[in-house]
C-alpha cells in the first residue's frame, strides 16, 4: 500500500507485514499502519505486528461497515505508530471469520501480541472508537 505522509506529505510505500512500524522515508516520522488480510496471511499481517491492531471484519455488502471504514481509518493515521488498522471481508476470509465466531459485521477485534484483548460488534461513531481503543490500549500496557 502506498501512503501520503500526514506530516511532509511524501508518498511512501507501507507493507502489510514488517518489523517495527513504519515511518516516512523523508522526514522520518510514523506513518499510518493500514492493511487488508485474508486467510492466507492473517497470522503473518494482524498476529506479529509490534503495535496493538484494530481488526475490522466487514463485508462489502454491509452498509454499516461502510460507515465504521473511514473513522477506523482517520484513527489509524490519527495513532500512526501506535496502532496497526487490519481490514479482512469476511466473505473472502471464512477461515478468519469462523475462528473469531463472527456472527455480524462490522466486528472490531482488538489484538496485541496475537491475542485478542476486547472486541466490539456493530457500528459506532469515531469517538466511541477512538475511546474504545484508548482504553483497551492503557488497561493493557
Amino acid at each position: 500500500m502506498t501512503v501520503q505522509c500526514p506530516h511532509c506529505g511524501k508518498r511512501n510505500r507501507v507493507p502489510a507485514v514488517a518489523d517495527g512500524t513504519p515511518r516516512c522515508g523523508n522526514c522520518h516520522r510514523p506513518l499510518p499502519w493500514i492493511a487488508d488480510a485474508g486467510d492466507d496471511d492473517f497470522a503473518d499481517v494482524a498476529e506479529r505486528a509490534s503495535v496493538p491492531v484494530v481488526v475490522d471484519l466487514w463485508a462489502t455488502w454491509c452498509g454499516p461497515c461502510r460507515m465504521v471504514s473511514p473513522a477506523l481509518e482517520q484513527l489509524a493515521r490519527e495513532m500512526a505508530g501506535r496502532l496497526k488498522l487490519v481490514k479482512v471481508d469476511v466473505d473472502r476470509a471464512p477461515k478468519v471469520q469462523e475462528r473469531f465466531a463472527v456472527q455480524a459485521v462490522p466486528t472490531l477485534l482488538l489484538m496485541r501480541d496475537g491475542k485478542v484483548i476486547d472486541r466490539q460488534a456493530g457500528a459506532a461513531p469515531a469517538p466511541v472508537l477512538r475511546a474504545w481503543v484508548e482504553k483497551n490500549i492503557a488497561r493493557d500496557t
